[in-house]
């Protein structure tokens, strides 16, 4: 019996994932493990404990130089960008508490360094993995493959590298860490699929970095492959197939062939302006989270920046940022990205994203808590620190203000009044700044929507946060798997906040865009057309195939498709509707019609 006709016995097996990195990819397996290191309950003397400590202190040295030179090479092989990845893992090892509750349990209870460690690892990765924040809940691999590091050292066992593989494979792991994902040679992982995972994990980031194809969150893939086995990794539609027939196999060569084509005329798309058929312009501007982001953001074609989500500089320290530090991060963003605009999204701290410095107790519910501009406002010494920054930046390029999760008019003016002080302070300091800046109010509370009538006329311009629009709107938590399939971007209520928004917006004479993951969803690209968006701000990767979209459709044609699908009644019929009429306009385009 041939291979291929053992291959063919074994029964396919589709499974659904998050789309982590663009791409299909057909290949062998190889099943990576992970080391499970099973410490034994060992009791020690009084007079070994400072022995103990003094093992658990060479290993995190040696897990440091480890760290250290995986970030130098990757700084050398890929770039400064990717090495930072690895910062958050030299914070862990850092991490006075965690060394100080180690070393207290270890003379307390007198019990191997080992078994200590991995004891306070535990509840360290429990407390993360259990956080509703999701950005946080993702940092749990970096504690994980910190530890396991340091358990590895501990106890003197051998790495198990990926970058030994001698064959092309599709790596297939329960988890990948950074640092093994940095270790794989291009050449030979041609892809990679994850039991688990987000769309903002590292392993996620990397995969775009490699650009190779990944899917993350698969839940069980680890349960239903074998080394060898051959496998179809869909890393633009989140999907895997185990065992492909040959019937898939031809389809999904095909797939591929008509993506890659796909992939080519995007770029050639790259510095044509946003336009419709009909002339209508509209600004294609993406969201970033780090200064280094600007290279992807100029790569992909866009023309500025629509959200800069400052939050991700205050954390992953022990400190507060100073103004200076934030003053050359925006100016550098601003140089870079000249003469596009910027907006700098102030400081969405909140919930469980506080710093330990600012001594925030816990919330019964953190995302309609003590958050945001309800934060700053409490805490205006943060506050004007920041508007000083971004304010004395604006004099190296064209950057705007904008305000997170105002819910009502308030808000805006207390802010404001913030604002004049910082400005008036400046200017007795005789530091120069732009003195017109536009300032914005980000739409995500229903309250803010329904009254943006209002709201319109204390502000520059709005952009519309999507995603907490979203679940507050329709009480769904976006991170709870059991209601998930309740969080509809096409439930005609959001669609009509989002009219209202818009035409609010308009009727005052100011422009509004939208910021959340649905300026990013390619379905729903034409109704908010329709509906008469002005700027659509989305990941990097995103704004070839929005571009390619708006510039295949005129804005009346636009018109008429939004005006039909607010006449549905559910988000369903919204939906089928959306891809049937985008499909019909963008033929190739890889969506699913029913």
């Amino acid at each position: 019996m041939t291979e291929r006709h053992m291959m063919t016995k074994k029964k396919e097996i589709i499974l659904k994932g998050i789309p982590a990195a663009p791409g299909i990819i057909t290949g062998k397996v190889f099943l990576f493990g992970r080391e499970q290191y099973t410490i034994p309950r060992r009791s020690i003397k009084d007079d070994h404990i400072q022995n103990e400590i003094r093992r658990f202190k060479d290993a995190l040295i040696q897990t440091k130089d480890e760290i250290l030179e995986i970030k130098r090479r990757i700084s050398e092989e890929m770039s400064a960008e990717h090495a930072q990845i690895f910062s958050a893992h030299l914070l862990v090892i850092d991490d006075s508490m965690l060394i100080e509750e180690v070393v207290s349990k270890l003379k307390k209870e007198k019990l191997s360094i080992e078994y200590v460690f991995q004891d306070v690892l535990r509840k360290y990765i429990k407390v993360f993995s259990e956080m509703d924040d999701e950005y946080l809940k993702e940092r749990t691999s970096d504690i994980n493959d910190v530890g396991r590091r340091i358990l590895r050292n501990l106890i003197g066992a051998k790495e198990d590298i990926l970058s030994n593989l001698k064959e092309k494979a599709v790596v297939v792991a329960y988890d990948l860490s950074p640092s093994d994902t940095a270790t794989m040679h291009k050449k030979n992982v041609t892809s990679f699929a994850t039991d688990i995972g987000g769309r903002t994990s590292h392993t996620a980031i990397m995969a775009k970095s490699l650009e190779i194809p990944a899917v993350v969150g698969l839940e069980i893939i680890t349960k239903k492959v074998e080394s060898g086995d051959t496998i179809i990794v869909d890393g633009t539609h989140g999907i895997v197939i185990v065992n492909p027939s040959p019937k898939t196999l031809k389809k999904y060569e095909l797939d591929r062939e008509r993506l890659v084509a796909v992939e080519k005329h995007l770029l050639e798309l790259k510095d044509l302006p946003c336009v419709t058929i009909d002339g209508k312009r509209i600004e294609l501007v993406a969201n970033i989270e780090v200064p280094e982001d600007v290279t992807s953001v100029l790569a992909h074609g866009a023309e500025g920046i629509g959200l800069y989500r400052t939050e991700y500089f205050y954390m992953n320290r022990k400190d507060l940022p100073t103004e200076e530090e934030q003053y050359k991060a925006y100016s550098a963003v601003a140089k870079k990205m000249k003469p596009y605009a910027v907006i700098v999204r102030t400081l969405d701290l909140g919930g469980d994203k506080f710093l330990s410095p600012l001594d925030v107790p816990q919330q019964m519910n953190p995302f309609l808590g003590w958050r945001a501009i309800r934060f700053c406002l409490a805490r205006p010494e943060i506050f004007k620190t920041q508007l000083r920054a971004i304010l004395r930046a604006s004099a190296h390029g064209r950057l705007k203000i904008m305000y997170p999760m105002i819910s009502g008019l308030e808000e805006i003016r207390q802010a404001s009044v913030i604002l004049e002080e910082a400005k008036s302070e400046l200017k007795k300091e005789s530091v120069l700044f732009d003195t017109d800046m536009e300032v914005g109010a980000m739409i995500e509370v229903p309250s803010a929507a329904i009254t943006s009538d209002i709201l319109a006329k204390e502000v520059d311009f709005f952009s519309i946060g999507t995603n907490d629009l979203i679940q507050y709107s329709l009480a769904v938590d976006r991170v709870n798997e059991k209601i998930a399939y309740l969080y509809e971007p096409t439930h005609p209520a959001v669609l009509r906040l989002i009219k209202g928004v818009i035409e609010n917006g308009h009727h005052a004479g100011i422009w509004v865009g939208m910021c959340g993951d649905m300026a990013g969803d390619v379905i729903m690209t034409i109704i908010l057309l329709g509906l008469g968006l002005d700027e659509f701000s989305t990941s990097p990767i995103a704004i070839p195939e929005i571009k390619r979209i708006i510039r295949a459709v005129t804005a009346d044609q636009a018109k008429a498709i939004a005006q039909e699908a607010m006449t549905l009644s559910t988000g369903k019929e919204v939906d089928r509707f959306a891809r049937k009429k985008l499909k019909a306009i963008v033929p190739d385009l890889a969506i699913e019609v029913e």
